[in-house]
């Protein structure tokens, strides 16, 4: 138990080291990961019923006590990534493919990670957990809406279809883990909960090679280009969702928690919407397999940064 522990807490700290390996293992053997394609959307389901089964109903209370609070995080996380994304699309003047997959990873509900990094930068954990929480279980109606809005002009878009998708490969996994977690109860579960960090380090690691693998002829020619942008896309949440934060008078816990929150999305989701909805176009699942690397190196500097900071 101490040594499973040990490991899932040290793969979870190393998460963008072993993302980037991965990566170049399958740039280099591509043959190797692309089989791994295929499972893409039951590997993120895994990840989700891992999420499901941390989340209790005590978990959600803040919606009831502090429903100003979690509405602002909800409402910044579905307006500043998606307008942000379609901005630099347009600024940028970028290719049909990279702008869905931008726009796709923008218009995703927030990572997981998000959690671990505003606790690490002496946020809101409890806040950022809430938000988290809620804007995941609203994806399936307000992710494929938003997508139909900022990406309908480059490609045709099902929204329907993506609901289901979303409804599978996110509600349905997180359901089932909450339903376990009610039924078995905390303690039962704690060995599970233990390995989670590690299983999820684990199935966003295959997902991000199984991208690569895929798209890596193009790669080298667009890489880049989509990394700048997913840098840029990033740094902007991180920075608008402060703002939006202070312009609504928060403190300073909680200013942190926005930030992070914004600025880290669950782009492992933006990964199986691209293989599943836009197979046509290789490169629309590169931007969120490069977001799953990076924002796994901004956080972490963001969450340093902002560990340093005392309310005045």
């Amino acid at each position: 138990m101490k040594t499973l522990a040990a490991i899932s807490r040290f793969c979870n700290k190393t998460f963008a080291l072993w993302v980037l390996v991965f990566a170049v293992l399958a740039y280099f053997s591509p043959d190797t990961y692309k089989p791994l394609a295929g499972w893409i959307s039951p590997l993120l389901g895994l990840v989700m019923f891992g999420m499901g089964l941390t989340l209790s109903v005590n978990d959600f209370k803040l919606v009831f006590s502090h429903p100003a609070d979690v509405l602002i995080g909800i409402v910044a996380q579905f307006v500043i990534m998606p307008t942000v994304a379609y901005a630099l699309c347009i600024i940028m003047n970028l290719p049909p493919d990279i702008a869905v997959g931008v726009i796709l990873v923008g218009c995703c509900p927030g990572g997981t990670a998000s959690n671990v990094m505003t606790f690490l930068a002496r946020g809101d954990t409890a806040l950022s957990v809430t938000i988290t929480s809620c804007t995941t279980i609203l994806a399936p109606l307000v992710t494929p809406a938003l997508i139909w809005l900022f990406a309908h002009q480059w490609i045709n878009i099902d929204p329907l279809s993506m609901f289901w998708s979303i409804c599978q490969i996110v509600l349905i996994p997180i359901a089932v883990g909450v339903a376990v977690h009610t039924l078995l109860g905390t303690e039962r579960i704690q060995i599970a909960s233990t390995a989670l960090p590690l299983v999820s380090v684990i199935a966003i690691v295959l997902i991000v090679a199984a991208v690569v693998s895929v798209s890596q002829p193009n790669i080298a020619s667009t890489g880049p280009l989509v990394f700048a942008v997913v840098v840029l896309h990033n740094g902007f949440g991180l920075l608008f969702g402060y703002l939006v934060a202070k312009l609504f008078g928060m403190n300073l816990a909680k200013r942190k928690c926005l930030s992070i929150e914004v600025g880290m999305q669950n782009s492992g989701l933006g990964v199986a919407l691209a293989s599943v909805h836009f197979a046509a176009m290789p490169l629309a699942a590169l931007p969120s397999a490069i977001f799953s690397f990076w924002h796994n190196i901004s956080g972490p500097i963001a969450a340093t940064i902002y560990h340093r900071w005392e309310e005045k």
